[in-house]
């Protein structure tokens, strides 16, 4: 087996001189924040996906917020989402007071399946937020279909999918609002920031006063004089900063080449182990193109996954598990969620493991993981 000189991680920042120039140029204008760069990164962002308005966020995180805010979600509504995703796809909805209600995913994409979704539907139910794990897009004609049918808003979360694209439609128009997230290890990075984009205007407003505090001008600033604003809403301090605008102005127009790279590692991945039978390599849904946040695969369990994981970290490559279910968290424990509330999600968990992609990545790199994971698992077969 051969040990890589340096740690490599599953997901890294690709970032060039360009995309240093680009902070720097904005360190030295007047303005680091409210300034000119955020309303550039939002127009260049709706304009690549086709969206009508884009509204950043400090994070994804307090963009989520934002969406379940202007869905009008509250105490008393239900929202169904999917457990194999970051606990921020869940906790969205306990910000606004509302309850999360887990649905199962299917086991060939490993995104959440619409036939669950419809099974957890009640009167009480306000909206859905899919996932597109790993980069994959949700089914999403099948899920705006159920929606429409209960009258429910669809939030898709787009965290690992900017770029990806469903039925010939990159994904940004799928859905009433849908996220990207911009932390280092996503398609392009702004260091930390997210992004909701909607062809709503309703949505839109609500999003724009939500991350600056509730506050907003209003029709009596005339009257008052151009100092005068109303804090009408509940917000919070969620705003983006021309530092990370001007960093995230510059990653997008490097987004189609990394999303490139990104899809010929996969390639080469699905190649290397599609005759391992312990090794299941993952499906995409038809008429998709994933982005390829992350490179999935299932370990047979005749293979020792714990075994598997700690000797390629002792190798230096840096393979993780994507996700635990979020009801195993113990504070969903706390609010009563319950271990075997979604059997095919929780079987997928035990077997999962993360392999490294990111455009960084080199040929011989990707050689490297693909030979010590073959070798590792005739190795530790149970």
């Amino acid at each position: 087996m051969k040990k890589l000189p340096e740690y490599l991680s599953y997901g890294q920042q690709r970032i060039e001189e360009e995309d240093i120039q680009a902070v720097i140029n904005t360190l030295r204008s007047p303005l680091l924040t409210q300034g000119p760069k955020i309303a550039e990164f939002e127009q260049k962002l709706a304009d690549y996906v086709g969206s009508k308005y884009a509204v950043a966020f400090c994070n994804g995180t307090a963009a989520l917020h934002g969406a379940c805010f202007a869905a009008g979600i509250s105490e008393g509504d239900e929202v169904i989402t999917t457990p194999i995703t970051f606990a921020a796809s869940a906790n969205c909805v306990l910000y606004m007071g509302g309850t999360v209600v887990f649905a199962d995913i299917d086991a060939n994409t490993y995104n959440i399946n619409p036939l669950e979704i419809e099974k957890r539907i009640t009167s009480r139910t306000k909206a859905i937020i899919p996932v597109d794990f790993t980069g994959q897009p949700a089914d999403m004609d099948t899920i705006n279909k159920v929606a429409k049918r209960h009258n429910l808003i669809v939030i898709e979360d787009g965290a690992h999918s900017l770029g990806a694209e469903y039925k010939g439609r990159k994904v940004g128009t799928l859905a009433d609002m849908t996220m990207f997230s911009f932390h280092p290890v996503k398609p392009i990075t702004t260091a930390e920031g997210g992004i909701i984009v909607t062809n709503n205007d309703d949505f839109y407003q609500k999003l724009l006063t939500f991350r600056s505090h509730g506050i907003e001008k209003t029709s009596y600033s005339s009257e008052q004089g151009d100092w005068y604003y109303e804090m009408t809403n509940l917000g919070f301090n969620y705003r983006m900063t021309d530092i990370q605008a001007a960093l995230g102005v510059s990653q997008l127009n490097k987004v189609e080449h990394f999303l490139e790279r990104r899809r010929e590692i996969a390639k080469m991945y699905c190649e290397a182990f599609k005759e391992i039978p312990e090794i299941i390599i993952p499906n995409q849904l038809k008429d998709t193109n994933s982005g390829w946040h992350l490179y999935m695969i299932q370990l047979d369990k005749k293979v020792s996954r714990k075994d598997i994981f700690e000797k390629m970290r002792s190798l230096n490559i840096g393979v993780h598990v994507h996700y635990i279910p979020v009801y195993w968290h113990p504070y969903y424990h706390q609010l009563g969620y319950e271990k075997g509330l979604c059997p095919i999600a929780e079987n997928y968990y035990e077997k999962a493991l993360t392999l490294p992609i990111h455009p960084g990545l080199k040929d011989e790199e990707i050689q490297v993981i693909i030979t010590n994971l073959i070798e590792l698992v005739e190795t530790y077969k149970i």
